[in-house]
């Protein structure tokens, strides 16, 4: 893919910092970077971090992102590019894609809002340019994992329908003291608003909401025990486009055992009437540290069902990956997990024959996308 491009990024953090810096050292292609954020000294601060943290050339300039309407510099550079990457809040998200589709750029997103998610796609419909919504690490790469999975389990066992698929991602720090067994390595508020939003799973064919935090049970990973628990966000498209094909479908995170009790008590305090994500996310920033050490993420993936002959069968893949050198920079593993999907969508959109409108993650096929330069440096070798 040789090219250059010109992309910009909203949003000058964690996340919007990561992606810039992969895009410049891992693509197979040149890009020119904007990078822009409500706060112009933190835009400035990225984009000085992502052009001294890589050798490859291009341009990575800052520059100030109002926080409602645009403005003629904003404006200017959004008229300039081949592509926005949105990694901002999700609530952002409807308004980011309406400047995309606006000015005929590709567009890819990071947030798990499924409401926000669902004004994106109408913003879109008969776009002339690509939209990959819900791109990062769940909901996204896991589901392209799990997806992947199922469509090789019934090529494979000659089927057309399987019993469950089971999509698991925890983002954890090595060591985790009781009594909450966790710490930081990300949003904290998306941390409780996971917890407390609803989940969307298939049970016996049909699409249902559960309540987040239930059906909770321990998984063994490479010999570690976890446990896994349902919250929301995560199953992205997977429910729609599987209809009728699989009994039993959901997705769930993976703590160490012991912290899902502890949430629970915390909530059960929660005064009647008070937002319960809120009172959630202060219990937690008062006892729950973020980590300023190393962190891992754990990926899973499993289909289940019955051959051609009735035999019953499994399928499943698991992946634990660290922290990594991207440059000259050390990124944590939440970075690289999270915001390679979101690289690897981009890329696919930029090509002359990708998708354009709308893409979900059940349209994505995994070896091309496995194969790219951006998955395949974080998940090579990281296998369990």
């Amino acid at each position: 893919m040789d090219a250059r491009h010109k992309i910009v990024v909203a949003g000058a953090g964690g996340m919007g910092s990561a992606v810039g810096l992969l895009l410049r050292e891992l693509g197979d292609f040149e890009v020119d970077l904007w990078i822009g954020d409500v706060d112009l000294p933190r835009a400035k601060a990225a984009a000085a971090w992502i052009a001294d943290g890589s050798s490859r050339p291009g341009a990575v300039e800052p520059f100030l992102m109002p926080e409602t309407g645009s403005s003629p510099e904003m404006e200017k550079i959004l008229s300039g590019g081949d592509a926005l990457l949105d990694c901002l809040p999700g609530a952002e998200a409807p308004r980011m894609a309406r400047f995309a589709w606006e000015r005929h750029l590709h567009y890819a997103n990071l947030t798990e809002y499924v409401h926000e998610t669902e004004q994106v796609v109408k913003i879109a419909r008969g776009a002339d340019t690509g939209f990959v919504v819900q791109t990062g690490i769940a909901p996204g790469y896991v589901n392209i994992l799990g997806h992947g999975l199922f469509l090789d389990f019934c090529r494979d066992h000659g089927v057309s329908a399987v019993d469950s698929i089971e999509m698991r991602v925890g983002a954890l720090t090595p060591h985790a003291p009781s009594p909450h067994c966790y710490g930081f390595t990300w949003s904290s508020i998306g941390v409780a608003t996971e917890y407390v939003k609803p989940a969307i799973a298939v049970r016996n064919f049909e699409t249902t909401e559960l309540p987040s935090l239930s059906e909770r049970r321990n998984l063994l990973l490479g010999g570690i025990l976890y446990e896994e628990a349902l919250t929301s966000g995560g199953a992205a498209d997977l429910p729609r486009a599987l209809a009728g094909r699989v009994r039993d479908l959901d997705y769930k995170t993976l703590r160490y055992p012991g912290h899902y009790a502890w949430v629970e008590a915390q909530l059960a305090e929660c005064p009647a009437g008070e937002d319960a994500a809120q009172f959630l996310h202060h219990r937690m920033l008062e006892q729950v540290p973020h980590t300023d050490g190393d962190d891992l993420v754990l990926v899973y993936a499993a289909v289940q069902g019955k051959n051609a002959a009735g035999e019953l069968h499994r399928r499943e893949i698991a992946y634990r990956v660290g922290p990594m050198q991207i440059g000259a920079r050390r990124l944590k593993a939440i970075q690289t997990t999270t915001t390679s999907a979101l690289a690897e969508s981009i890329r696919m959109v930029l090509q002359p024959d990708g998708p354009r409108g709308v893409c979900f993650q059940s349209q994505i096929d995994r070896a091309t996308f496995d194969a790219g330069p951006f998955i395949g440096a974080v998940y090579r070798g990281a296998a369990i």
